[in-house]
């Protein structure tokens, strides 16, 4: 089944694998190489929920291996981030300013968990905190 948000449609499932595959081999050495990826990954779409959440958790993965940064999730807009993710697909110019002025050094696992707290939080979901798990 195909997916799409809004007016949005995600890549079509007949080509699922070959879009991820190509997703895999695409570069991720630099701040731009791994933004591109990350959008790249969003029109993929590859989960029926949980695609925002899972890969914010991969862009601050790979930021961390190659750059020894992740984004302060916290201080992006919920709204402008997810504008900018929908522009993506034309430009990743607002999405990489965006995320460029929330990177931080900061790489604890505390800084991680917020993360993912604000992930959820722009899907919707706030009743529970990982710092109450």
């Amino acid at each position: 089944m195909n997916i799409a948000k809004g007016n949005f449609q995600f890549a079509p499932r007949i080509f699922l694998a070959q879009t991820l595959e190509y997703i895999d081999k695409l570069p991720q050495k630099t701040f731009d190489e791994i933004i591109d990826k990350y959008s790249d990954m969003n029109v993929a779409h590859p989960f029926r929920e949980g695609n925002g959440r899972a890969t914010r958790i991969w862009l601050d993965l790979m930021l961390k291996s190659k750059l020894h940064k992740i984004v302060d999730w916290n201080q992006i807009d919920k709204d402008e981030y997810l504008n900018a993710m929908i522009r993506s697909t034309v430009s990743t110019n607002e999405l990489k300013y965006l995320i460029q002025q929330a990177l931080t050094d900061d790489l604890g696992k505390e800084q991680f968990f917020k993360g993912i707290d604000a992930s959820y939080y722009y899907e919707g979901y706030y009743e529970i905190k990982t710092e109450d798990l």
